[in-house]
């Protein structure tokens, strides 16, 4: 770990993960490197290590990251949730997530590669996030609905969670992709991430007892 005071490790991460999510946004995964994110910000290639092994922990912390953030969004719900109807809920919870494209893109597109190239230690930090947040889907879905049982909670949270996995590629089409569709004569459209999630929340969402 590098020299210097907490808030300055903590800075310097949040610099480097700024500009991994410039790069990404651009350029995708394989746009991502060392090289690309030092022309960003002050740190050198050989400093930039001393905070991330490789660059998809770069991108692990970026994604744990947006995590935090979802996850704090969600919390503010909890006590909102039991003077919610199952629409009004799921208007909600969709709106915590149409902002969320690099969220959702590194979980469709990149978080198996990014999970195999990473240290156990900083994909368990991750996966304590990712339990954060289906934790605070859990205390939504009881403060909705207190009589609901563990099970159906259970299963709300691992339909959702699964469905987030599938989102990106739905609400967003290369031009490449596009053309190919095209010409296959198959029909299209591009729904937003919020239309995608608030369907399916409509559906997963029990009626209140």
């Amino acid at each position: 770990m590098p020299k210097g005071s907490p808030e300055l490790t903590e800075r310097r991460k949040n610099e480097i993960l700024d500009a991994c999510k410039k790069i990404y946004k651009l350029q995708g995964f394989y746009g991502v490197n060392m090289k690309e994110i030092s022309t960003e910000i002050s740190l050198t290639r050989p400093a930039i290590y001393n905070y991330f092994e490789t660059k998809e922990e770069i991108l692990l912390g970026l994604l744990a990251r947006e995590y935090e953030i979802w996850c704090k969004e969600l919390e503010e719900l909890i006590p909102q949730a039991h003077a919610c109807s199952r629409v009004k809920l799921a208007e909600k919870i969709a709106h915590t997530l149409e902002e969320k494209e690099i969220l959702l893109r590194i979980l469709n597109m990149n978080l198996f590669e990014i999970e195999l190239n990473s240290r156990v230690e900083r994909l368990a930090e991750f996966k304590k996030i990712y339990l954060r947040a289906v934790t605070a889907l859990s205390h939504i879905l009881h403060s909705y609905a207190p009589s609901i049982s563990d099970s159906e909670c259970s299963d709300f949270c691992n339909n959702f969670c699964a469905f987030l996995f599938g989102v990106y590629p739905f609400a967003f089409h290369t031009e490449k992709q596009k053309k190919a569709m095209e010409i296959a004569g198959v029909e299209f459209k591009e729904p937003t991430i919020y239309q995608m999630v608030l369907k399916a929340l409509i559906r997963l969402i029990p009626d209140k007892l």
